[in-house]
């Protein structure tokens, strides 16, 4: 009767840890580097791809971006990765109008929509270039009692050395930080952008981790310091992936942190939704002393867990790296996230020189139309499912390379296959 009883006590203790779910985000700012005007080298949202469908952002931040043609490529790419991604609507830079109304470098944010509800978006003027503030709601089954919100600003802030572009970041702060003197105090708000910033000490960044403020920002890798050619802060230096003239960009070699992700102090202190600790990192960067100066696709920037493919992708794609955190929460996601049967996989795998062959295990799939897309993006072939529950497609026709099999009908994550013909 004892033995029973402490069995009893056993499988209560573990069933209420299993009702005790905790949910992880991650979130990645990313400079595109002037895209797609930059167009050297050629087609670089194959590279963008490589890097996403590597990291999986739930939440993933940029700056110059040129235009919304882009903005809705860029979609489309993520897309056939996870079909739940979602984007912000497309607005244009307003801050410089006076000056000389360049529009050409916007800010923009993605989401899983599985997960995150977009509540709202704002733009914050300054003299030179826009904040833009995106309200993101959890999807989580306690959203109607106990909503948890991330306020996510995106910024890209005047870049260059000197003291008056100090002084122009600075004011660029001082408008955020005014906007911010409306939000409730524990609001949770997460600032990613490229700073251009070249130490600490500038005014811009005290101004940001000043603790008088309504919202006080912290760095969550606590890296703060001198990082402009300081070998010592080379874990999370950003810029230049290059040396190589011709690319567009800086060609200075790894040797500057512009990039951040900072986080309210409640972030780090939270406990329904926070910060995940050593979750801050440079996605790219091995952290190797030797990449010193290099560029991040060479020999000396490798021995890490960023492999070459990897950091060769980033080299051509942009002159900065993207930068990551990861947030945590307690509440259990609104999504059913079961085991379930897939509802199609492949016969014979994915790798394809003639036939792809594919089976259905799903009656809801007949009668519908599967789309197959190539590495960029770009729809290339629609297969026909009829009432069958098999298909068998003749893909000769088709480059060899890697393709995707979306259902528009189905929440499903894309398949992959190579053909290899």
């Amino acid at each position: 009767m004892k033995r029973k009883s402490i069995i009893l006590i056993l499988c209560c203790v573990f069933g209420l840890k299993g009702l005790s779910a905790q949910e992880t985000f991650k979130m990645m700012f990313y400079n595109l580097l002037n895209y797609p005007l930059q167009d050297v080298p050629t087609n670089r949202i194959q590279y963008l791809q490589i890097v996403l469908a590597d990291y999986q952002p739930d939440v993933f931040m940029v700056c110059e971006l040129n235009n919304e043609n882009a903005s809705n490529d860029i979609l489309t790419m993520l897309q056939t990765i996870n079909p739940s991604y979602s984007k912000a609507v497309f607005v244009n830079n307003t801050s410089d109008d006076l000056i000389s109304d360049q529009n050409d470098l916007q800010n923009m944010l993605y989401y899983d929509s599985d997960k995150f509800i977009l509540e709202s978006q704002s733009v914050v003027t300054t003299i030179y270039r826009d904040f833009n503030h995106y309200k993101l709601k959890l999807n989580t089954l306690e959203q109607g009692t106990n909503p948890l919100y991330i306020d996510a600003i995106v910024c890209h802030l005047k870049a260059s050395s000197g003291f008056e572009n100090e002084q122009d970041r600075l004011q660029m702060v001082n408008d955020l930080v005014a906007y911010l003197e409306t939000f409730p105090s524990d609001s949770n708000v997460v600032l990613a952008g490229d700073f251009n910033m070249y130490t600490s000490s500038e005014s811009g960044f005290q101004e940001l981790v000043d603790a008088t403020n309504n919202i006080t920002f912290t760095d969550p890798a606590d890296r703060v310091g001198s990082w402009h050619s300081n070998a010592t802060y080379i874990d999370v230096m950003t810029q230049s992936t290059r040396t190589q003239t011709g690319l567009g960009g800086a060609t200075g070699g790894f040797d500057d942190r512009f990039d951040f992700i900072l986080t309210s102090e409640n972030l780090i202190t939270n406990t329904d939704l926070f910060y995940v600790s050593n979750s801050y990192k440079v996605f790219g960067n091995n952290a190797v002393a030797s990449c010193f100066n290099r560029e991040i696709n060479s020999m000396e920037c490798g021995g890490g867990i960023y492999s070459f493919p990897i950091r060769d992708a980033l080299y051509n794609f942009s002159d900065h790296l993207p930068v990551t955190i990861e947030l945590e929460t307690n509440q259990t996601l609104g999504t059913n996230e079961f085991v379930r049967q897939k509802p199609l996989e492949f016969i014979d795998g994915n790798m394809v020189e003639t036939t792809l062959r594919l089976k259905f295990n799903n009656q809801s799939i007949s009668n519908q139309t599967l789309n197959v897309y190539d590495s960029l993006g770009k729809q290339v072939k629609v297969l026909n499912t009829h009432n069958s529950m098999y298909i068998n497609e003749d893909v000769t026709m088709l480059a060899t390379g890697m393709y995707y099999i979306v259902s528009p009908q189905l929440n499903m994550k894309p398949l992959k296959f190579v053909v290899v013909n």
